[in-house]
């Protein structure tokens, strides 16, 4: 598969993606702003090879972590989806894939916006599968669960099979120590030398006797008294905040703040920091030549936001051999 072709209206995003895919177009716009047309006549040129739709609405809207969203009926991203079909009725690209929050799956009335796009999808000759999965019965180091759709306009086509844990190829899942315990350590707020974006963000010096006092896997449970948030205490939630990853253990889901030690299982198993955005990015399974531009929170918001590159490899070679069934492709 060739990428050809971006939409975004992120500036950093569009810095990334040029400087990863020099070669393919990336059309710097606001969805709701652009028309079919121009879409239509971009992939014209693709044709007649097979045409494949890839559209990842913001999932902040959808997301259970999400405790201050004005209401779905305000937030100004819930239409996107909305937008996505739009371009699918009117290009009916070959395939569709969507990726999202689970959360997004329980909005599935015909009023809701994935009710609504599986609805267009139907009434525009797309067969459809899609359900949650957890990441790393994919080879993917985190524990954290996804809502995964693919569609195809030539017949049946399904989401691919785990290939890890119980009953799998691989018994094991992958682990925090297979994916990032080659870099080289460094410190808090500090950028290494020679390996690409291995950044961590800088920590204050209450933060730094924290992560000092908390071991491989722990949390702030382990904090000495005197370190505990007075907003923490008598309070069994944020069990994650403000803890280590465990090396022999997928991490937790990785966020649009997965390098802020206080936002997340984000401390390094054993270097006393959160993890640098090149181990952020390892753990979303980016291979370790992909360049991100923009500053710490921008890079961070990229790699969270991003579907695991591992998934979306098993979800193009799962689309050839479709392809491949239907006799789209020799």
């Amino acid at each position: 598969m060739e990428i050809s072709f971006a939409l975004d209206h992120d500036a950093n995003v569009r810095e990334s993606f040029q400087a990863n895919f020099p070669d393919a177009r990336f059309e710097f716009a606001d969805i709701r702003m652009v028309s079919v047309d121009m879409i239509r006549q971009r992939i014209e040129a693709e044709r007649p090879n097979p045409v494949l739709f890839s559209g990842c609405a913001p999932c902040q809207p959808f997301s259970k972590q999400n405790t201050k969203r004005p209401g779905l009926d305000q937030d100004e991203r819930v239409p996107l989806l909305a937008h996505f079909a739009r371009f699918v009725e009117g290009c009916r690209p070959d395939l569709v894939f969507v990726e999202n929050v689970p959360g997004l799956q329980k909005l599935d009335s015909a009023s809701q916006p994935f009710g609504d796009f599986l609805n267009r999808l139907y009434k525009a000759g797309y067969e459809v599968d899609y359900r949650p999965i957890l990441l790393a019965k994919y080879g993917i180091p985190q524990s954290r669960r996804r809502l995964v759709l693919v569609g195809s306009r030539h017949g049946a086509v399904s989401i691919p099979d785990e290939t890890h844990g119980p009953g799998t190829p691989k018994e094991n899942y992958t682990t925090v120590r297979d994916w990032i315990s080659h870099l080289p350590a460094i410190r808090a707020g500090e950028e290494h030398e020679e390996v690409l974006n291995h950044k961590a963000a800088n920590l204050s010096e209450r933060n730094l006797d924290r992560i000092k006092a908390t071991p491989e896997g722990g949390g702030e449970r382990d904090w000495p008294e005197y370190l505990k948030l007075e907003c923490h205490k008598g309070f069994t939630g944020y069990s994650d905040v403000y803890g280590r990853m465990a090396w022999d253990s997928p991490a937790s889901g990785l966020t649009t703040r997965c390098i802020s030690y206080s936002n997340g299982r984000f401390g390094h198993p054993e270097q006393d920091r959160a993890i640098s955005i090149r181990e952020a990015a390892c753990l979303q399974t980016f291979p370790e030549d992909f360049v991100f531009d923009g500053s710490m929170a921008s890079m961070a918001r990229q790699i969270g936001n991003a579907v695991p590159v591992r998934l979306a490899k098993l979800i193009g070679q799962q689309f050839i051999e479709h392809l491949k069934d239907v006799g789209r492709l020799s």
